[in-house]
């Protein structure tokens, strides 16, 4: 069978929490619970650090406006992720070419991840903290429910992932106003801890 259902769902769950797919992948590896995952996923050192990461991820994901930080340090990682998670895998399978799939893994993670960054910079905009815990953990759920799928049935959990994507984006079009707030918000604090006279105007004689 084709692992390309595998590769875009894996990248949509990569620019998501890249390091749960990861860590995932590796863990269903390692147990024997799938043979299409690379031995590189599997290392110890490479599980290890995915788990930490995840962790760390796992916090800062659920801060308002941490998160929004994180996301913007994951801009590059969580595609580059996606991308080589999916040339792993297609080369482990022999099915489609690696450079394919990593144009497909790192594309799709690149679009949930926008989408992702997009929606919490509108949550934030809420006043109280609970929206980004709750999203936080909707997110995890979601990715761990999709990837262990997808083990099982690659076909049905891409169709999912696709269906996700596309809500994803229709929702942060429709939130497009809160997240220009949050921007707004964003640029007046930058404008509020600039010294005086970092600007480039001459102060008042």
């Amino acid at each position: 069978m084709s692992v390309i259902p595998l590769v875009f769902t894996s990248g949509w769950a990569s620019g998501i929490n890249a390091y749960a797919v990861v860590l995932l992948l590796g863990l269903f590896g390692a147990t024997g619970v799938s043979d299409e995952v690379p031995a590189a996923l599997q290392r110890t050192d490479v599980l290890i650090v995915a788990g930490v990461l995840f962790l760390c991820e796992a916090i800062a994901d659920k801060i308002p406006y941490v998160d929004s930080v994180w996301d913007t340090a994951h801009t590059v990682i969580r595609p580059v992720a996606g991308a080589v998670v999916a040339a792993l895998l297609a080369g482990e399978s022999g099915s489609l070419p690696e450079l394919a799939a990593g144009a497909i893994g790192g594309s799709t993670a690149l679009m949930s991840h926008l989408v992702k960054a997009g929606t919490r910079m509108a949550v934030n905009t809420s006043p109280e903290p609970f929206s980004n815990v709750g999203m936080s953990i909707a997110e995890d759920l979601g990715v761990a429910g999709v990837i262990t799928f997808a083990i099982f049935n690659p076909v049905a959990a891409a169709v999912i992932a696709a269906v996700l994507l596309v809500l994803g984006i229709v929702t942060v079009l429709f939130l497009a106003s809160r997240i220009r707030r949050f921007l707004s918000r964003r640029a007046q604090r930058r404008e509020e801890k600039r010294p005086a006279g970092a600007g480039g105007h001459w102060p008042p004689v």
